[in-house]
């Protein structure tokens, strides 16, 4: 590091024409340019500037070596820019993950929007009811139901729902709900256990086994919505369904679920990120309005 320290040094003596110049440009004392130059010639054995009281003129090894220096600042410059454009425009890759059920009403129309806006953002969604290790598989953003025990990630809450346990309509007018079957995401287990709390705030317990199982919202919704069975699903999506489904119990409702925006980030959060956040937890409010 001390070498390329050095070397950028050199290149500004050479530019700015002598090192009272050059100390000057870079905020430094004449002793400390002069010092790195000297070290700079004592490490390669080399002198790169004769030097009188008055002038200074390079060898011609200093001239050769000049010409690598300045590339290094060429690289520097460039590459600080890049960094101070991305605090002030949201550009680049920004891989985002969200549960099934977010990701076509929630996050993907979020983020549509957004490229609108910033059209150098590169958005990859990957949707999935499973939950990705956010740093082994680079994720920029995760959008989770419910607070992670992971401490190794930020979290923020930006949002909220409710599940429907509904079923289709017609079914549930033929069948008694004893009877029948609860389809369940498999993350819900087997054994399955609502409690629901009625506008007087009476309780009521809801307890079943769970016959058939999906890994995947829209294989279960699938199945509900073919009338198979009754399931789980959330408030945003049975709003846009509701004609074909109806609540197993409308009197009652289930318990809120949180929203949470998941990122490896600590300090320095990049703007890509927090642009999508916003979007994000801005759709949800949206869409939360709308319900009321």
């Amino acid at each position: 590091m001390k070498k390329l320290r050095h070397m950028s040094v050199f290149a500004h003596i050479v530019e700015a024409g002598s090192i009272t110049r050059a100390a000057e440009r870079l905020q430094l004392s004449k002793s400390v340019v002069s010092q790195h130059l000297k070290a700079l010639e004592l490490d390669l054995g080399v002198l790169l500037i004769k030097r009188s009281t008055r002038t200074h003129v390079l060898t011609s090894a200093g001239k050769g070596f000049y010409e690598s220096c300045k590339e290094i600042n060429k690289i520097t410059d460039s590459a600080w820019q890049l960094a101070q454009e991305s605090i002030e425009v949201p550009k680049g890759f920004i891989k985002i993950t969200a549960p099934n059920a977010l990701m076509d009403v929630v996050i993907a129309p979020a983020i549509g929007k957004l490229l609108k806006q910033y059209p150098l953002l590169e958005p990859e969604l990957i949707s999935g009811d499973s939950h990705l290790n956010l740093m082994s598989e680079n994720i920029d953003l995760a959008i989770r139901v419910g607070r992670s025990q992971a401490s190794n990630v930020k979290q923020r809450r930006i949002g909220e729902f409710r599940d429907i346990l509904c079923g289709q309509h017609e079914m549930l007018q033929k069948e008694a709900v004893d009877n029948v079957i609860y389809i369940a995401n498999k993350w819900q287990g087997k054994h399955i256990s609502h409690q629901f709390s009625g506008k007087d705030n009476s309780k009521m317990l809801y307890e079943a086994t769970a016959q058939c199982r999906a890994n995947s919202f829209y294989s279960c919704l699938a199945l509900i919505k073919e009338g198979a069975g009754i399931g789980l699903i959330p408030d945003f999506q049975f709003n846009r369904i509701k004609p074909d489904l109806s609540e197993v119990f409308p009197a009652f409702e289930l318990p809120i679920n949180q929203i949470y925006a998941l990122y490896p980030y600590d300090k320095h959060l990049p703007l890509s990120v927090k642009v999508c956040i916003e979007a994000i937890e801005n759709h949800l409010t949206h869409l939360s309005e709308k319900q009321q």
